[in-house]
């Protein structure tokens, strides 16, 4: 049985969200994934990708590093050919988003 494009594009959204795990956030040592600074991958036509994500605080100097880190990794996956990152505030970060093994490594309860 074949897959549906909607299980191709499940499959698609899986592996941005892998090759985003090598996307380190360098004040906390943790990747973008598990803090859950990714909000949302929308894939649009023309193979162009919307990363939407935040920060874990609004100043924070950080943005073009990760950004340019976001770009570099997403050059792993050969149907993308475009990407756009969109930092969006709402709703705000906080260490809820985050996954279990980031609040272990940071110790967060």
């Amino acid at each position: 049985m074949e897959p549906t494009r909607e299980n191709q594009i499940e499959e698609l959204k899986g592996r941005i969200m892998t090759a985003l795990e090598q996307v380190i956030d360098p004040e906390l040592n943790i990747d973008i994934v598990n803090l859950g600074l990714v909000y949302a991958i929308e894939l649009m036509d023309e193979n162009h990708c919307v990363i939407k994500l935040t920060l874990t605080t609004m100043g924070c100097p950080l943005a073009d590093t990760i950004t340019n880190d976001i770009m570099t990794a997403m050059q792993s996956i050969p149907e993308i050919t475009s990407t756009e990152v969109k930092l969006v505030w709402y709703p705000a970060w906080d260490t809820s988003r985050m996954s279990r093994y980031a609040r272990i490594a940071l110790g967060v309860r």
